[in-house]
Order: C-alpha cells, then sequence, then structure tokens
C-alpha cells in the first residue's frame, strides 16, 4: 500500500460494524456489537479514521471533558499493517487536532509494554496519575 491509497480523516464517518471488527481484532476478543456511532458523537471531541481505499484500517478516539482535557482511547491498527506507522501517525493528526479545538492538555494511559510508543514515537511525557480499579 502506498500513502496515496490511504486518507487519516478527523471525525470520519464510520460503520459500527467495521469499528467492532477492528477492535475485537486489536484487543483480543470476539467482537461485540457497541454503538460506537452514538457514543464518539455524544462524548468524544473527535476520533481519527485511518482508511486504505474504503477499507477501516486504524481508529483512535479521542475522549473529552467538555473543557480543556482530552483523552486518547482505543488506538487501533489493523494486525497487518502494524509497525508501519501508522498509529503514530493516527495519534500525530488527533493532536494536531485537539489543538485546533482549544483543549490544552492530551492524556493517555497505556499497558508497560506500550510505553515506548506513546513517550519515544508519541511525544507523551510521564506524569504521575492514579487508578481505582471499578471492576
Amino acid at each position: 500500500m502506498t500513502d496515496t491509497e490511504l486518507t487519516f480523516q478527523w471525525r470520519g464517518d464510520f460503520d459500527n460494524g467495521e469499528v467492532n471488527a477492528l477492535h475485537a481484532q486489536c484487543f483480543d476478543h470476539r467482537p461485540c456489537a457497541d454503538d460506537w456511532w452514538t457514543q464518539v458523537n455524544r462524548y468524544s471531541l473527535g476520533w481519527v479514521c485511518l482508511r486504505e481505499r474504503s477499507r477501516l484500517l486504524g481508529f483512535v478516539n479521542v475522549a473529552w471533558d467538555g473543557g480543556v482535557h482530552a483523552f486518547v482511547l482505543d488506538t487501533m491498527v489493523a494486525k497487518h499493517a502494524q509497525r508501519r506507522g501508522f498509529a503514530t501517525r493516527l495519534i500525530e493528526e488527533a493532536v494536531r487536532n485537539a489543538k485546533q479545538t482549544g483543549c490544552e492538555w492530551l492524556h493517555v494511559d497505556f499497558e508497560p509494554d506500550l510505553r515506548g510508543f506513546y513517550f519515544d514515537a508519541c511525544g507523551f511525557v510521564p506524569t504521575d496519575a492514579g487508578l481505582i480499579r471499578l471492576r
């Protein structure tokens, strides 16, 4: 695939089924029937869709507190396209668009094996944070 076949679109259109399938593949679970479209339109500052022609290849959600804080959630790239820099480009597009909205902070949390990706490739910096497991 070449860059001319790829599109990164802020607040791009998508079908719930294709995001559910991508999420299941990337997070290793059975496909669900979640209503992503309603969820992101209600709670998110935006999202980025990566497409190869018409096929959804990647996705990242940028949730929002309604003020100056946004949160990266569900960074996903189809397994066959991983390790080609697409996830980094998804985050770059999310950062660029979050800046244009007036947000002041973009937060992310992640599993320890993703430290290099988020800190080195994407430019996030370590911070202190807290977490309470609810379930």
